[in-house]
């Protein structure tokens, strides 16, 4: 379902070939050139989950360009849409262009001509990252001739369902290699659904989206809130409900869909917080009650009793229980901490 190529590991002379066969490959036949062709350091991570086709991709600066005549000797007949990670993306179609960067979407048709030029960016960076969606058309509730009017524009990632599927989708890129088939297949179609709710937000036609669409990105926008709030100890279903001006009941139904409660997945990512910040030698100073605050727990006894239940052990015999440098090192690793904050 996730499988992983870097060109470091073909011959230097068939990098760039083979980079280029694989666009046309997962996306569609493309005029590629870059200068730094003849060693071109590449990555790829190509994601099949359920419905859901994603391809992860690191590269250096490049320029692609689809012509009409390739349009015509094949077309996949599908939508792509990329969430700029590091560089920038810029888009030309329909007489439109776009200058996209990081923590952006862009969105442009196989159907159509097109050209793109990519670039790192950024203390001398040289590599661009990006995540590409390959949306068949038939997969869009909305008709062609609506869709034709997000290509090559501006689709920002920074507030609403936009913030909510980079969040989701930068989650799916973390756990990709150790996704299993079912909870694969149920992430690709909540990918989905996320994608309708961002463009037809775009198009003010929230109207076109099926129900199911409707709630599974609802309950994306609830997760993102707890998500974020997990260190207010008043992060309760009734704070999630009145945030987002839905009843408690609400709530509780659009969850039952995660089989798990919103009280005990507040819970459980809390705990995992806490795991996980009990595991970071950055954060030895802090003691163990400190760490629960941090992550909204402000009872101490109650922690150690749900750390013990969930993971097997109280939380301080649980970081005993891991590795740890020398205290030399612990506490250079302390003040580099300090000093970024």
């Amino acid at each position: 379902m996730f499988h992983v190529v870097d060109t470091m590991s073909l011959a230097r002379e068939d990098r760039f070939e083979w980079w280029c066969q694989e666009v046309a490959r997962s996306a569609a036949p493309t005029r590629i050139s870059s200068e730094h062709a003849a060693d071109f350091a590449g990555h790829v991570g190509m994601l099949s989950a359920g419905p859901l086709r994603a391809t992860l991709m690191a590269f250096p600066t490049l320029h692609s360009e689809r012509t009409a005549r390739l349009v015509r000797e094949s077309d996949p007949e599908t939508y792509e849409l990329a969430l700029v990670l590091n560089g920038t993306m810029s888009v030309a179609q329909e007489r439109r262009e776009v200058r996209m960067s990081d923590g952006d979407f862009v969105m442009w048709s196989s159907s159509l001509p097109y050209t793109g030029l990519v670039s790192g960016q950024g203390d001398g960076a040289r590599v661009a990252r990006a995540v590409v969606l390959h949306l068949p058309r038939t997969s869009l509730p909305f008709p062609d001739h609506r869709a034709a009017a997000l290509l090559a524009t501006g689709l920002t990632a920074r507030s609403g369902v936009g913030a909510v599927l980079d969040r989701h989708l930068r989650a799916v890129l973390d756990e990709a290699p150790r996704l299993e088939e079912a909870a694969a297949a149920a992430v690709g179609e909540t990918t989905l659904h996320l994608v309708r709710a961002l463009l037809a937000t775009r198009l003010d036609r929230q109207d076109l989206l099926e129900p199911e669409t409707r709630s599974a990105a609802l309950l994306a926008r609830l997760e993102a809130f707890v998500e974020q709030n997990l260190a207010d100890p008043g992060l309760t279903p009734q704070a999630v409900a009145a945030h987002h001006h839905i009843s408690v009941r609400q709530v509780h139904q659009l969850f039952r869909a995660r089989a798990e409660t919103v009280s005990a997945f507040i819970r459980r990512r809390r705990l995992e917080r806490c795991r996980a910040d009990l595991a970071d030698r950055r954060l030895d100073h802090l003691p163990v009650h400190a760490v629960a605050a941090r992550n909204g727990l402000a009872d101490p006894a109650g922690f150690n009793r749900l750390f013990k239940r969930e993971y097997g052990m109280p939380p301080a015999a649980y970081r005993r229980s891991l590795p740890r440098p020398p205290r030399a090192q612990r506490q250079e690793s302390v003040r580099r901490s300090a000093m970024t904050g």
